[in-house]
């Protein structure tokens, strides 16, 4: 490991709380790193968390919050080194989402959902983490993943244009009521705000693209803050922030009812799986480079706990963020102290420096939100899965289009169940191959072989490629019975089980019912490679000492057509193929 990267302790205290584990091997040098990298962060993380917060629907300084005690606690329980957590667009998106509509207009109840949301996030997070249930998260695929990341950037790009244009028009959630609500009002467009979204936009765009080292959001905002100022765009007609609360959130639990609770929860649960997804990925990729280790479970322990405090200090759901987790290791960042430093950063602007963005014109967060989501478009990666596999194209189509058209959680939850379903229909019908003797062409020059696998009529092999389980046992043994009443002369049918990865009960109980069928039709089961924990639940079932005193267990496929035939293994000299371009499907 390189020297410049501490050793995480995970012994003693270091096990409850792993910054201590951290600070065990910490020196000068690291912390320069570190004060450098949470500098870099915070730089960029104040502007950026005052959008999202707009995106969520919350007061700006909200996003401010959401950036001061949240961080600490992760830097206090998270296991990478490099993660920055806070407000990100995703998150944001799905809690305004959420809260559309439940609020009745009233901002003060509005911001009490959005904590209560946080908490119940939270909540759900730390259960996980403590139960072990981080494999949950793996539901949710890639395909889905894409399809549901692509579409809710078009949707917060859209709800964004709003502001750019300045335009007057009415809250909405879903793309089609965003585009009918921008056509209505179209004509209320302010052609200064326009001028001052196409000007940021333009040198966002710029910055990223020919000078990514410098802390563009921050620039553009400093920038056009001081012109907004000097002009007073606010008098004509620009809105602007405004006031702007100075000072710290104090601790409170929102009060609202049971029943906001559970019409929060689906809410909540989907919030959940989505940030920790969001942050695990970049977490795990970053601690690649950097050769440290990421306990799954201890970070949704310590993502929960952010959430929790997000949730008490008057803040809305958080996560690990791609850009900024990026920005953090490539400036430097090499414990969570570099965490520290940023949330420490944030408060003091919370405290000092919020009547400075008065005079912000509220399309400049507008553009740090579309710049920073146009990149989440993953067409590159939607063309990629369809070419692969036409249903993870499909699940991600549907995805992205129940996303777009209904909305967030409906589009997730379609997704999901969609993959669910095709799974469910993948293993209750796995692949089934005949094999059998090898032409003699240079197609099949480089394929394994096995002496003794006979092209006789009398002998069949298949094999099954999977799991063995209740929703495919039924299958397999009609597939096979329909074999033996279709085949003249068949006498034995050798299973090759070399790819029967596991088995339950049914499928037990299935081998079982099929060999006393086959014999009804005079036709031997004999089970060849079996698998030892396949071979175990056999044992436990009563069945593999049955067959094995029958004498129709063996452990390879010329061992099982000797047997089936009745003459030793060395007088077999026909060459033949277990797999390849040889296999014949059963249907």
């Amino acid at each position: 490991m390189s020297s410049t990267y501490p050793t995480q302790d995970r012994s003693g205290l270091a096990r409850v709380v792993p910054l201590v584990g951290w600070l065990r091997h910490y020196d000068r040098k690291i912390l320069r790193h570190d004060l450098v990298a949470g500098l870099t962060v915070a730089v960029m993380l104040v502007p950026q968390s005052m959008a999202y917060a707009t995106l969520a629907g919350m007061p700006p300084v909200t996003g401010l919050y959401a950036s001061i005690v949240p961080l600490v606690v992760y830097a206090l329980l998270g296991t990478s080194g490099s993660l920055a957590v806070g407000p990100v667009a995703i998150t944001a998106l799905m809690t305004s989402a959420a809260l559309a509509g439940r609020a009745d207009g009233d901002p003060a109840r509005y911001a009490a959902l959005a904590a209560l949301l946080a908490l119940l996030v939270g909540g759900i997070q730390v259960l996980l983490g403590v139960l072990r249930l981080g494999v949950l998260v793996n539901f949710m695929s890639h395909p889905v993943l894409s399809g549901f990341t692509s579409a809710a950037a078009i949707v917060i790009a859209a709800s964004q244009v709003k502001d750019l244009f300045g335009l007057n028009m009415g809250r909405a959630e879903t793309f089609p009521e965003i585009v009918a609500a921008l056509w209505g009002a179209v004509t209320t467009a302010h052609g200064l705000t326009i001028i001052v979204s196409l000007v940021s936009v333009a040198a966002l765009v710029l910055l990223r693209r020919y000078a990514p080292r410098l802390p563009g959001a921050l620039l553009v905002v400093a920038g056009v803050t001081a012109v907004s100022a000097a002009f007073s765009f606010g008098d004509r007609g620009v809105k602007i922030l405004s006031n702007v609360p100075a000072g710290l959130p104090v601790p409170a639990l929102p009060t609202l009812s049971g029943q906001d609770v559970q019409a929060l929860l689906p809410a909540a649960i989907a919030i959940a799986l989505v940030a920790y997804l969001e942050g695990i990925a970049v977490a795990k990729t970053l601690a690649a480079k950097s050769r440290q280790q990421v306990g799954p479970d201890r970070e949704l322990v310590a993502v929960g706990a952010a959430n929790l405090s997000a949730g008490l200090f008057q803040a809305f759901p958080v996560a690990g963020g791609l850009s900024r987790s990026a920005v953090n290791f490539s400036a430097g960042a090499r414990t969570p102290v570099a965490t520290l430093v940023t949330a420490a950063m944030v408060a003091v602007t919370a405290l000092l420096l919020t009547p400075a963005f008065h005079h912000l014109p509220r399309a400049v967060l507008a553009a740090i939100v579309v710049v920073a989501v146009l990149g989440l478009v993953d067409r590159k990666g939607a063309a990629t899965t369809w070419r692969v596999r036409r249903t993870d194209g499909l699940a991600l189509a549907l995805t992205f289009l129940v996303t777009l058209l209904v909305g967030v959680e409906p589009g997730l939850a379609a997704g999901v169940a969609f993959s669910l379903g095709v799974f469910v229909w993948r293993s209750a019908r796995p692949h089934t191959a005949e094999l059998g003797r090898v032409p003699d062409t240079d197609r099949y020059r480089n394929v394994q072989r096995f002496p003794g696998l006979l092209t006789d009529p009398r002998f069949a092999v298949v094999r099954v490629d999977g799991t063995l389980y209740f929703a495919n046992a039924q299958r397999l043994s009609d597939q096979l019975l329909t074999m033996a009443g279709q085949r003249t002369g068949l006498a034995a049918i050798v299973l090759d089980a070399s790819a029967i990865t596991d088995i339950d009960t049914d499928g037990a109980t299935a081998l079982a019912e099929l060999r006393e069928r086959l014999a009804g039709h005079d036709v031997v089961l004999h089970l060849a490679t079996v698998r030892g924990p396949v071979r175990d639940l056999l044992d436990r079932a009563g069945v593999w000492r049955y067959v094995r005193d029958a004498g129709h267990v063996h452990p390879d496929i010329p061992t099982a057509l000797a047997a089936a035939e009745g003459t030793p293994v060395g007088d077999r000299t026909t060459l033949a193929v277990v797999g390849g371009g040889a296999d014949r499907e059963v249907r």
